[in-house]
């Protein structure tokens, strides 16, 4: 019988939520340019090694905890309608609460390593798009989508117009901007 464990010693699940926290409260702190793993390390209670033997860079590092982050705040809400979910989802989703320093952090660090792009787009934007479509999907079901609507291209618009004002900074994203992009994709899907 063979083991999947790897070597060494196994992970402490306090230490793994520590150096996750430490990492937020750093880049909210400094900045993604400015953060490094002696920081984190420092701030979580933990030696650097530590963090270095369960993540590579400081980059995978952040995108584990905006992933926990994403998956404890924003939730697929089913509240029946597509207007309701998409109101519900889009609000959370443009609410950033401060994460735009972690989401233009990760995006340029994927821009300058193509490893690193995959995991990001595999495991963080593909999982949001995926929450999106099964709002979508759902909403098929229910005849509130015409036919000869392309929800690939609705995900795209609506991931397109967080990250427009994510990266440009001109105009808000928050709650408010969330309410009436729904509200556009709800009139533009009848």
């Amino acid at each position: 019988m063979t083991s999947d464990r790897r070597p060494g010693r196994p992970r402490s699940e306090t230490a793994r939520r520590a150096i996750l926290s430490a990492a937020m409260d750093e880049l909210q702190q400094h900045g993604y340019a400015a953060l490094t793993m002696e920081a984190i390390a420092g701030r979580a209670g933990v030696g650097k090694q530590t963090i270095y033997r369960w993540w590579p860079s400081k980059a995978d590092v952040v995108l584990d905890s905006l992933l926990d982050l994403a998956a404890e705040r924003i939730t697929v809400p089913d509240e029946g309608s597509l207007p309701a979910d998409l109101v519900a989802f889009l609000s959370e989703t443009f609410e950033q609460r401060g994460q735009r320093p972690v989401l233009i952090g990760l995006m340029a660090q994927a821009l300058l390593d193509p490893i690193f792009a995959a995991a990001f787009r595999d495991r963080f934007l593909f999982g949001r798009r995926a929450a999106l479509r099964e709002i979508l999907d759902r909403a098929i079901t229910r005849g509130e989508i015409a036919p000869d609507v392309d929800p690939e291209l609705l995900i795209d618009v609506v991931y397109g117009v967080l990250w427009y004002r994510l990266l440009l900074d001109h105009a808000p994203l928050d709650a408010a901007a969330g309410r009436q992009l729904a509200s556009l994709v709800v009139r533009a899907v009848r």
